[in-house]
């Protein structure tokens, strides 16, 4: 995935291999957008936590021209924990170019 240039304070979103990992024990916050293309079909994105899905969003509304789909999420993670996105099915819009991640620390344990 290609994130381009965003906020990154502490490095710890990388961005070759589109990976978190949690610097410490605590609860995070992550959100995602994607847009899907406007053929007739279902995407769905999952947010994955040590390679096990947590939350998806889902767009399959086969009449629109562009649809988007976003989701959030409060997580306990350690030290080490890896968070990234995966796409299920379907085809996103330009690739990843037009989708959103964000996470931050919410409260340390």
């Amino acid at each position: 995935m290609d994130w381009g240039r965003g906020l990154n304070i502490g490095n710890h979103f990388d961005l070759a291999s589109s990976i978190f990992v949690a610097p410490r024990k605590g609860i995070y916050s992550f959100s995602f957008h994607v847009v899907k293309v406007y053929n007739r079909q279902t995407i769905q994105v999952s947010l994955m936590q040590n390679g096990y899905p947590v939350i998806s969003a889902f767009a399959g509304d086969q009449d629109v021209t562009r649809e988007a789909a976003s989701n959030g999420v409060l997580l306990l993670m350690e030290r080490e924990d890896k968070v990234h996105l995966k796409l299920e099915r379907g085809n996103l819009m330009g690739g990843w170019k037009y989708s959103t991640f964000s996470g931050f620390l919410v409260f340390p344990l």
